[in-house]
């Protein structure tokens, strides 16, 4: 019975060293990365302890290249299995806010647009003011102000051109 186990322990070194290359090789041309598949080789190997008795010198490389094909195939299911479910969750969990936290934000923005305004010649300020808090359009402030809708559209023109420098900067 030793003697068994010992020519099959044989035939297990003798392969490894034989074919651990060829295997790595064979199984990383399928995966596409080589760490894993000398990872996968080595389970290979491992796999075939667990048929010792059954090996013979003539059909151990056979049965070494049907075990990495059935170890490349169990592996690229749970790789795309895996990939398939962090896909689900990346489509349906929400993303995360912090609402507070951008709430302040917007305050402070608010604030820093409002000192501006404060320092605007008085009919741009009428102007943004009505366009931006109140949402009127162009037509509508030169109906409310009896003044020329190019001078809305002018005033507009120079009022949110000064905000955005200003905001940048602040920013």
């Amino acid at each position: 019975m030793e003697n068994a186990i010992d020519k099959s322990q044989s035939i297990i070194v003798d392969s490894y060293i034989e074919y651990y290359s060829r295997i790595v090789d064979f199984i990383s041309y399928r995966i596409n990365n080589h760490c894993e598949a000398e990872d996968l080789a080595q389970d290979v190997f491992v796999r075939l302890l667990e048929y010792k008795q059954i090996l013979c010198k003539e059909t151990v490389k056979y049965f070494i290249y049907t075990i990495s094909r059935n170890i490349v195939t169990d592996y690229l299911r749970r790789y795309y299995k895996a990939r398939e479910i962090s896909s689900y969750f990346y489509d349906e969990t929400p993303s995360c806010t912090n609402e507070s936290e951008e709430n302040i934000y917007a305050n402070d923005i608010y604030l820093l647009e409002k000192k501006k305004l404060a320092t605007f010649p008085k009919q741009r300020k009428q102007i943004y003011y009505l366009t931006r808090f109140k949402g009127l359009s162009a037509v509508e402030i030169a109906t409310r102000l009896n003044v020329g809708k190019r001078t809305v559209d002018s005033h507009l023109f120079l009022a949110r051109k000064e905000m955005r420098i200003f905001l940048q900067q602040c920013i």
